[in-house]
């Protein structure tokens, strides 16, 4: 299947000190290459969606850094980036893929918390040390995207206590303290839209389990314009 996909990662406001988002962005245009698509990689900035036209695939790779509106503008020279973000998604039937950090970007725009089905809550959300983690379907989702799939397993972050909005379908879990967290969930509309959090860094990516997990996200993602 040709087409192409626009993977925007995080940069100024929008980089955070503890992800890298430029090394896991390109783990992630390798993976999106291996399925035929073609692959453009940009930063975020408050132009880059200026001309570019729609996508076969959205992903967003990026975090909250520091505002500076000295060095990238004010939340006023922002607007239209969200808009035309958001309209892509809502309007233009783009697909969207959200990815760990994602849960945290885009505070300054409004309806982005709605769009991708939820959000890292502040003095809520949180997670362990870094390490070896599991990460286990939903039992009985029969989604395509688990459908068959077994725990994925993979050096990460295991985000717990992320805010999921009502009508957000969860889809794999991971366990801590004897609590099932939601992780990776697709969103209830419109568009088709799904938030993975896992991929704190290229160890994530080194996992087999956790690349076929993506790969199936790709997949179901690209199989309609829209969500049923």
């Amino acid at each position: 299947m040709s087409g192409w996909a626009l993977v925007l990662v995080g940069r100024g406001r929008y980089q955070d000190r503890w992800h890298d988002d430029a090394a896991t962005g390109q783990r992630v245009a390798a993976a999106l290459s291996s399925t035929g698509l073609r692959v453009q990689v940009r930063g975020t900035a408050a132009a880059v969606l200026e001309g570019v036209g729609e996508p076969d695939l959205l992903v967003v790779v990026a975090g909250s850094g520091r505002r500076d509106a000295d060095w990238d503008g004010g939340d006023e020279a922002w607007a239209p980036f969200h808009a035309r973000l958001a309209g892509l998604v809502t309007d233009g039937g783009v697909p969207l893929l959200a990815l760990h950090q994602a849960a945290n970007t885009f505070a300054d725009a409004p309806g982005w918390f709605d769009l991708v089905g939820g959000r890292w809550l502040e003095g809520r959300s949180m997670h362990p040390p870094i390490g070896p983690a599991l990460f286990t379907p939903v039992e009985g989702s029969e989604h395509p995207v688990t459908a068959g799939l077994g725990p994925v397993e993979a050096f990460d972050e295991r985000y717990c206590g992320l805010q999921v909005r009502a009508g957000s379908r969860v889809l794999l879990t991971c366990e801590h303290e004897g609590v099932q967290h939601p992780v990776v969930w697709t969103a209830g509309g419109p568009g088709r839209v799904l938030y993975d959090g896992l991929g704190h860094d290229v160890r994530s990516y080194d996992s087999p389990s956790r690349r076929e997990l993506l790969l199936r996200e790709i997949a179901w993602l690209r199989g309609r314009r829209r969500a049923a």
